[in-house]
């Protein structure tokens, strides 16, 4: 088998953090690489020494930081103009990005450019008897899991979804290499120039990061309501989804939709308060490891998918439920 084998993890930009779901790549490509008696490396675009050293720590063997002055804000062209000559120079058998909305646009923008194969929203990732990759991913809104296999030489490049690659932590006396490149794009390249970016206010945790998840449907009535699924997701530690009805009533943001025409979503623990559960918001949150649904209605269909129910209205339920994590979680520090 060769042994020279690399995977590369390309790191989406985030302010001034690293995000989970980059550490989950990362050991997905320790754990492929270890499989192939191979190498990960690890592609980012101007960030800090001082940011990317903990990835070494979680399976990176080469760290290598593009910079370039364009990069405050990023673009996909940018991004592609700065990924495909590496990919060129390195030859890697395969190229991870986490799933998130930008990672599966690079990742389909960078296949067609190279003409290889794609796939995309990953869950399961393993070496075949021959050096293949053999690839789980969901289909049909999650009903079905399909099985890929990627064959030869490569590159190959696959999208993985959050909450499923976490690892048990970082190994701090593994070592590696880390260096900063300086790179040239060359402007007549670049259809798209940003003049300016104009961002949210707010440090809500992602629901696609969360381990955790209090989403709220049509039952809460009212926006103001929605205070209460605030309240609890603070004591968990959590994030605020919503059904696709409440965002079309705009009471909330789509970043905070969960179902088929919003996020996909894996937590831990997924509470549904006043969610009927209509079969498209069934296949964003399904594959949560618990769910726990409060409805009025014994026979809501979100009951057929919940690990624990409570009938009843959620708008007096929560609020019980919520001092009754604080005690006891309160009395577990």
């Amino acid at each position: 088998m060769n042994t020279t084998k690399k995977i590369l993890v390309v790191v989406e930009r985030s302010e001034n953090s690293i995000k989970p779901f980059v550490f989950e790549a990362i050991h997905a490509a320790r754990l492929l690489a270890n499989s192939l008696g191979g190498t990960v490396h690890v592609l980012c675009f101007g960030l800090e020494t001082s940011m990317v050293s903990c990835f070494v720590g979680w399976g990176a063997d080469h760290v290598r930081i593009l910079q370039n002055p364009l990069f405050g804000s990023i673009t996909l062209e940018q991004a592609l103009e700065s990924i495909e000559p590496q990919i060129n120079a390195e030859k890697p058998y395969a190229v991870f990005f986490s799933a998130t909305t930008r990672g599966k646009e690079l990742s389909a923008s960078l296949s067609a450019r190279l003409n290889t194969s794609l796939a995309t929203d990953c869950v399961a990732i393993e070496i075949g008897e021959t050096g293949e990759i053999l690839v789980q991913r969901p289909v049909y809104a999650g009903k079905a899991l399909s099985n890929l296999i990627l064959k030869g030489t490569g590159p190959h490049i696959l999208s993985l979804r959050q909450n499923i690659f976490r690892g048990s932590g970082p190994d701090f006396s593994r070592e590696g290499k880390i260096e900063s490149i300086d790179i040239k794009i060359p402007e007549d390249r670049l259809v798209l120039k940003i003049q300016d970016v104009v961002r949210e206010a707010g440090s809500q945790l992602d629901v696609t990061e969360a381990r955790v998840i209090v989403s709220g449907g049509l039952g809460m009535q009212n926006p103001e309501n929605f205070k209460l699924l605030e309240k609890l997701a603070q004591v968990l530690h959590g994030a605020v989804g919503a059904s696709r009805p409440v965002v079309d009533n705009g009471w909330r943001s789509y970043s905070n939709q969960i179902g088929q025409t919003g996020r996909t979503v894996q937590p831990d623990l997924y509470i549904a308060c006043g969610i009927s559960g209509a079969v498209q918001h069934l296949a964003g949150m399904s594959a949560a490891k618990c769910i726990v649904a409060i409805n009025k209605d014994a026979n809501a269909p979100i009951f057929s998918v919940a690990d624990y129910g409570i009938v009843g209205d959620a708008l007096e339920i929560l609020p019980s439920l919520t001092e009754e994590f604080r005690r006891v979680l309160g009395s577990l520090d």
